[in-house]
């Protein structure tokens, strides 16, 4: 490819860029995208040859040229090996609080089928709730929602049937904490699963996380990329060692990119 063309696809993408780092700081929006688009701005020599690329792939539909970009932009802003970081974080965050439920939950379980075995053989009773529907209709006293549409029919259901049809209150305990106890950890979208499923962190979580988004952005998860867009391996590694702001020491090559998704093909089969 000529020089001079070389150079208008450049400054074609740097332009997208620009207007869109314009719109964000009218609206007062995406500071970290902004951020991401300076990077790629100030190391634009280096991203000629992706630029080319991605032009000759994308000009041809509507708006994608600009729409990868974007995905650019918001996969490095939003899942920066710092933010990756945290969502790992998070991630064991969770399945301990839920174990810590699951424990104080059982206990609770117990402790409340003791004071049903005494309230059944001491002699003596509290004032306090031992009715499913007690605790939900005191939960909710502050709902005006269930007041004005659940209450009513609830209290009708409750009347129609005795104590017995009823779940305890330490039943209702035992299954939050089986259900503590059993939850699996889940991401809760593409790009947090892709970016979090290697359990050590590094530079190939941006990358997966990049590769998701594109995915998800393509006609048949009902985006607009073409179906059958594929980035090279080099124009990745370029675009990874740009936007996370890579030293010359630290740069993600081709082959290490190829080797990733050689790696993420074998891991589907």
């Amino acid at each position: 490819m000529s020089a001079s063309r070389s150079n208008n696809t450049k400054q074609i993408c740097e332009n997208i860029l620009i207007e869109g780092k314009r719109y964000n700081i009218e609206h007062g929006i995406l500071r970290s995208e902004n951020a991401v688009a300076d990077r790629l701005l100030a190391r634009g020599i280096e991203l000629t040859e992706a630029y080319d690329e991605l032009h000759s792939k994308l000009h041809a539909y509507p708006h994608a040229l600009q729409i990868f970009l974007g995905l650019v932009l918001s996969t490095a802003a939003f899942w920066s090996p710092e933010k990756i970081a945290e969502a790992r974080t998070a991630r064991g965050d969770l399945g301990k609080v839920n174990q810590q439920i699951a424990r104080k939950a059982a206990e609770l379980a117990d402790l409340l089928q003791q004071r049903t075995n005494l309230h059944n053989t001491s002699g003596f009773s509290t004032d306090t709730h031992y009715h499913v529907c007690d605790v939900i209709e005191a939960a909710a006293k502050s709902n005006y929602l269930f007041r004005s549409y659940v209450q009513e029919r609830l209290d009708a259901l409750r009347g129609q049937f005795d104590l017995k049809h009823w779940p305890s209150l330490s039943d209702f305990l035992q299954e939050l904490a089986s259900d503590a106890e059993d939850a699996a950890t889940e991401a809760t979208d593409p790009l947090i699963a892709a970016a979090t499923i290697a359990s050590r962190p590094s530079r190939a979580d941006f990358i997966k996380a990049l590769l998701a988004a594109i995915d998800e952005s393509s006609g048949r998860n009902y985006g607009q990329l073409p179906n059958d867009f594929k980035a090279t391996d080099d124009t990745l590694a370029c675009l990874a060692s740009c936007v996370l702001d890579l030293g010359v020491d630290d740069l993600v090559d081709g082959p290490y990119v190829k080797r990733l998704r050689q790696r993420e093909r074998d891991g589907a089969k």
